[in-house]
């Protein structure tokens, strides 16, 4: 049975990316199958990752006399695999590249996951020194895999078939699927964000890294066709805040800020309060809330947001933008992470994701901006 899983992957089909019977195809062409191929892969992978982590956590399945046949499962079956495939991806990706149909942050996805399929874990971030001792050591000795403990934090946690769910042990196949997942966004994100810009487009697109700020604002409860309750916290927050400008940060937008109290949005709904972000410290009116965004979130007390993120104004019909069918959540929040994917950022979900709408004429206008937090 664990060979028959292995297999479910979805492996890419070389003969039908770059042809067989004599076909001519343009570098447009197999780009165009290879992106088709990675959208495909990411409908099925996820799942098959939860198998695999369901599998390791099976006691029954990892008696003595089947650890040899596991070890080929796992380090050859899975790891070698998809090793494999990114070297394929690679040949093939860089003999596209002189044509300019290729995505170029899929090479940084590949190096990234090539390293974790070696045992060397968490390229460019900070890494997990017990999670990177249990790794190497099964790649020196597969025989550990024998203790429950070190399965569980092999085997990580299971994330559903979409890989969003929330998870208390983050193990090595969970880094394996999120890899496995970045190369796929970068090849087929950037056609996705084309096709989903109907009736408005991205003007302009960056990443900030600001300054200390603090957001100070009031929640807002979602009601369906009551706009005169949004209107009236909307009006409260801008008194209260225009009232103090010595306490402007400089980033003075009218924002609606989106969070889950750090969780995943499986586990905590999401949460919209309106406000702005003001200077770092600056004092909060009586029955407002707020929350710190600061340059490095580490050691705080108190839930602290990263003041990093991607910054994206976008024109065109505001209930396009708006508009929620056939998305997410809606055009703005799935067109701005899907540039983030296809460029390989990392978004901080879920501990501390945050996205806000902005409004550039203020609260009296549609909001024709979006925050979405990254890592820079």
């Amino acid at each position: 049975m664990s060979w028959d899983l292995v297999n479910e992957f979805h492996y890419i089909d070389w003969d039908g990316i770059t042809g067989q019977n004599g076909e001519n195809l343009s570098p447009g062409e197999i780009y165009t199958r290879i992106v088709a191929w990675a959208a495909k892969a990411r409908g099925k992978n996820p799942a098959v990752f939860d198998a695999l982590t369901e599998w390791v956590l099976d006691d029954s399945q990892w008696t003595d006399d089947k650890l040899d046949d596991n070890k080929r499962v796992f380090m050859q079956g899975v790891l070698t695999r998809f090793r494999e495939q990114n070297a394929g991806l690679r040949k093939c990706l860089k003999g596209l590249e002189p044509s300019g149909v290729v995505n170029a942050p899929v090479f940084k996805a590949l190096d990234i996951f090539d390293d974790e399929l070696s045992g060397r874990l968490f390229s460019g971030s900070k890494p997990d020194d017990q999670l990177q001792a249990t790794v190497a050591g099964i790649f020196d000795d597969f025989a550990v895999m024998r203790e429950s403990g070190v399965r569980k934090q092999i085997a990580g946690n299971k994330t559903g078939i979409h890989g969003t769910d929330s998870v208390d042990v983050f193990g090595y196949i969970n880094y394996l699927k999120g890899s496995d997942a970045s190369v796929q966004w970068a090849l087929f994100m950037p056609d996705l964000v084309k096709r989903q810009q109907k009736g408005f487009q991205v003007d302009s697109f960056d990443y900030r890294q600001m300054h200390g700020m603090r957001f100070i604002g009031m929640e807002y409860f979602y009601e369906p066709d009551n706009t005169a309750n949004l209107d009236a916290v909307q009006k409260k927050v801008a008194s209260a805040l225009d009232s103090v400008p010595e306490h402007a940060s400089g980033f003075d937008y009218d924002l609606i800020l989106t969070h889950h109290f750090g969780k995943g949005v499986d586990a905590e709904r999401n949460h919209d309060y309106v406000g702005r972000f003001m200077k770092a410290g600056a004092p909060v009116p009586e029955g407002f809330a707020h929350w710190d965004f600061t340059p490095d979130d580490e050691n705080t007390p108190y839930l602290t947001f990263r003041s990093q993120f991607a910054f994206v104004v976008f024109s065109g019909d505001t209930g396009a933008m708006h508009n929620g069918e056939g998305f997410d959540v809606n055009g703005m929040y799935d067109v701005t992470r899907n540039i983030i994917l296809a460029q390989g950022v990392t978004i901080p979900y879920p501990e501390t994701y945050w996205t806000a709408e902005a409004f550039p004429d203020g609260f009296g206008k549609p909001g024709t901006a979006f925050l979405f937090s990254v890592i820079i």
